[in-house]
């Protein structure tokens, strides 16, 4: 049986998220539905992150095993990209190693929140960013954003509704860019939490607004106390960028 990888793009505007739901429209339906018709066998597939609802994806990583697919491998981009909605878009596919998993088998993945500052909400950005009306003081943030960076327990940063063995997780790199005219926060980590990005961000703009500040922060992390952090940001800044695997 061959075990395929596919590199997926989706815009999740209007999905509820990655994961198949009851009754939801999801990426991973959407992707299933497109793999059943190429062959006989019902496909099940599985993802590197289980974004959630409004977020998107540049480099999504799905893997799948089949014996019966008559499609070829380098294919397969093509011949899912006429069945797909065009939201959704395969870039690349691949054969792995019989024991490959594109979630358990990531060894980092890397997430950008994208925010932009106005006196107006911009039509062409409100799908792909957050919007703050007031100039947030990137300094104070880019301070900040050191905190996170090391092996650390997030539970204060993770959101109730997932069962992990441990809230502890390593995250390599944590950058700030406010040179542009959209602003952008990069992580990149072992593994995320639920929500735990959309938390720390949360958090991150509260002390660019003055309303934390950098030590306030660090007794949050410290505390492992969800409700001192930040409310989750809102989903549609956030892109899944690309999981690494070594």
């Amino acid at each position: 049986m061959q075990t395929y990888v596919l590199i997926v793009q989706y815009d999740g505007t209007d999905y509820a998220g990655f994961q198949v739901q009851p009754g939801q429209r999801t990426i991973q339906g959407e992707l299933e539905a497109a793999l059943s018709r190429l062959g006989p066998n019902f496909i099940r597939i599985a993802g590197a992150g289980r974004t959630d609802a409004g977020v998107h994806s540049e480099g999504q990583t799905v893997s799948f095993r089949d014996d019966r697919l008559t499609v070829p491998v380098e294919r397969l981009p093509y011949a899912l990209n006429a069945l797909l909605p065009k939201d959704i878009r395969v870039i690349g596919s691949r054969l792995e190693a019989e024991s490959f998993h594109a979630r358990y088998s990531a060894l980092a993945k890397t997430y950008r929140y994208q925010i932009y500052e106005d006196e107006f909400p911009n039509v062409f950005l409100q799908r792909y960013a957050y919007w703050s009306r007031e100039p947030l003081n990137w300094e104070a943030i880019a301070k900040c954003s050191k905190l996170f960076i090391g092996e650390h327990d997030f539970a204060a940063f993770a959101s109730s509704g997932s069962s992990v063995k441990t809230t502890v997780r390593t995250m390599h790199q944590v950058t700030v860019d406010a040179s542009g005219p959209v602003k952008t926060i990069r992580f990149t980590a072992d593994g995320f939490l639920y929500k735990m990005v959309r938390n720390i961000v949360g958090t991150m703009v509260e002390v660019g607004r003055g309303s934390l500040s950098q030590d306030d922060v660090h007794c949050i992390l410290a505390s492992r106390d969800r409700r001192l952090a930040g409310a989750a940001i809102a989903p549609q800044g956030l892109f899944l960028e690309s999981v690494n695997y070594g």
